[in-house]
């Protein structure tokens, strides 16, 4: 499926108008700065599609940095994760991957600058004085009574704080602005923290540590950043990633500017980084790349393709409005795509034997049947026709109503590509329960046409029980079954679905479908879209999951 043109959004219109008056020389940079402190989830896809599909669309660059300043929660796994979901989104950085730590040195220079010119110092404070002396939007901040320490005081302090003289919390080096200025992040911010933590880049040569405020933006000006684009919690410190760089000498004409837009926020699911790391560590899911998971990694495995997810951060478009969208229009970007690029074939997950009873035993019939119906040039296979079948449970009923097209005693249904047959008798165990049907088929109705033209509504999906093979399926749901997870809860795990995923253990597939490659997507008729999995597959045994079903029934089940 190809991708769709969508109107420009208010982002496109200022860089142009920008690119236009020849600001930045003509130059257009942006970055995607993500913290390696976690797996990337569907909300940082929307900026990863705005990034970089903008530097792309108006001949500019876009960076990778990884913004690793906290080496506390940073590992190499996140960035190895990061790097693979941007390219796996079909983006690429080119010779822009930068890493704030690039930058320690420079950004340690810019601080001793700014204690220079006197607008940083050391504050000894606990981090709970500082809290407490911040004040908040009620209470105007007061002073620390380290405020006024001279230059050289600063100096050694700052120095010694960086050669690990002092325990972690015993020192902070903080901006000198306004400690009663309504923007609460202008109450003389900290600059740097003390951490005696191994960096997964540099190790142990740095203790002290540079805040994102005041990294970020020296990082972009660093890089030659022209537009810094990023969601609407940030809107507030935009005033201080503009001082950060006024301060330390960057001219209006040669600086990056900051521009916000609203973050994507989807019903039925969380994307707070700490909600999915409990997620993750409380072992509520398998891992970051669990299927369920709104991680780009879980998109992945799960068989949701890149298209659908790019062409779905441009249908929801770039504003700076706040609100959620309906997980369901990210499905149907996601159906749009695999109804366009699956093959289909048939598997049978809940297995009810079917007894063909004038079939002839041993005798085999074949039908040819298209992979991709609505173009039987991309080609076909061959399904067999045995006198014992598979169809689904849910296919029969017994005591069936009025409108029921699917199978019931003494009515004729079609088996998909093959024939019509008639069920005539139910054989049933000890405790009542259904074990087999046995029903007769129309030799003249090979292909699913009976030659005097009748009229048969009820088609079934089956698969031969001679030539079919067992497989694992897992059924993968929405992992909340709240709108809104947590929402007027104690903690939002009780909304956890209990039903998020169901194991079949013995569905029974066409042959062919042992064939296919792990992180294949094929549709499984009238059932919906499964993926063969990349983690649990085996050549020649692959363990499929269900991505997505044919319909949104959870729309459905709402209206009732």
């Amino acid at each position: 499926m190809s991708e769709v043109e969508h109107p420009v959004n208010f982002v496109e219109e200022i860089i142009r108008t920008d690119l236009a008056e020849g600001k930045n020389d003509g130059r257009l940079m942006t970055r995607f700065p993500p913290e390696p402190n976690g797996y990337l989830h569907i909300g940082h896809a929307k900026s990863i599609c705005l990034n970089f599909g903008l530097a792309k669309k108006l001949n500019g660059q876009c960076n990778l940095r990884l913004d690793d300043t906290n080496p506390s929660k940073e590992e190499t796994e996140y960035v190895e994760s990061i790097k693979a979901d941007v390219k796996w989104l079909g983006f690429d950085w080119g010779d822009g991957l930068y890493f704030a730590s690039d930058y320690f040195t420079k950004l340690y220079e810019m601080a001793v600058q700014l204690i220079k010119s006197g607008k940083a110092y050391v504050d000894s404070l606990s981090p709970e004085e500082i809290r407490e002396y911040r004040g908040d939007f009620h209470t105007p901040g007061r002073p620390s009574p380290y405020r006024e320490r001279s230059i050289e005081e600063n100096l050694d302090l700052f120095e010694r704080m960086k050669a690990g003289e002092f325990k972690e919390g015993e020192h902070v080096l903080r901006a000198k602005i306004d400690m009663s200025s309504a923007n609460l992040n202008f109450r003389d911010p900290p600059m740097y923290r003390i951490l005696h933590a191994h960096h997964h880049r540099t190790g142990n040569e740095w203790c002290i540590y540079p805040m994102y405020d005041f990294a970020h933006g020296l990082s972009d000006a660093i890089e030659g950043v022209t537009h810094s684009i990023c969601t609407l919690e940030f809107e507030d410190h935009r005033p201080l990633y503009d001082w950060f760089l006024e301060a330390v000498g960057y001219q209006e004409s040669n600086r990056p500017h900051q521009y916000e837009f609203s973050r994507l926020n989807l019903t039925y699911t969380v994307m707070s980084k700490r909600k999915l790391q409990r997620l993750v560590f409380d072992q509520h899911v398998e891992g970051w790349n669990d299927p369920r998971m709104p991680t780009i990694a879980g998109l992945r495995r799960r068989g949701y393709p890149a298209a659908s997810i790019r062409n779905f951060c441009e249908r929801i478009g770039v504003t700076k409005n706040h609100g959620v969208i309906d997980v369901g229009h990210l499905e149907h970007a996601v159906r749009d795509e695999l109804n366009a690029s699956s093959p289909r074939l048939m598997a049978v997950l809940k297995p009810l034997k079917v007894v063909i009873t004038n079939f002839p035993d041993g005798h085999v019939e074949s039908f040819e049947a298209p992979l991709y119906p609505s173009d039987e040039s991309f080609g076909s296979r061959i399904l067999h026709l045995t006198k014992e079948i598979y169809i689904e449970q849910d296919d029969f009923m017994e005591e069936a109503p009025k409108k029921w097209f699917r199978l019931s005693p003494n009515k004729e249904v079609r088996l998909r590509y093959a024939c019509l047959i008639t069920c005539h008798d139910v054989v049933k165990d000890e405790q009542g329960n259904i074990t087999e049907l046995h029903c007769t088929w129309d030799p003249n109705s090979k292909g699913g046409t009976p030659a005097d033209g009748r009229k048969v509504k009820g088609t079934l999906h089956w698969v031969s029980a001679d030539k079919g093979v067992k497989a694992s399926v897992k059924l993968y749901d929405r992992l909340f079954n709240a709108l809104n997870p947590g929402k007027g809860k104690d903690d939002f795990i009780e909304d956890l679905n209990p039903n998020s995923l169901e194991m079949i253990s013995n569905a029974v597939l066409e042959p062919e479908l042992m064939n296919i490659e792990a992180g294949k997507t094929v549709q499984f008729e009238r059932l919906g879209y499964f993926t063969a999995d990349s983690v649990d597959s085996v050549p020649g045994t692959p363990t499929f999951h269900r991505t997505i079903t044919l319909k949104d029934s959870w729309a459905k089940l709402a209206k009732k």
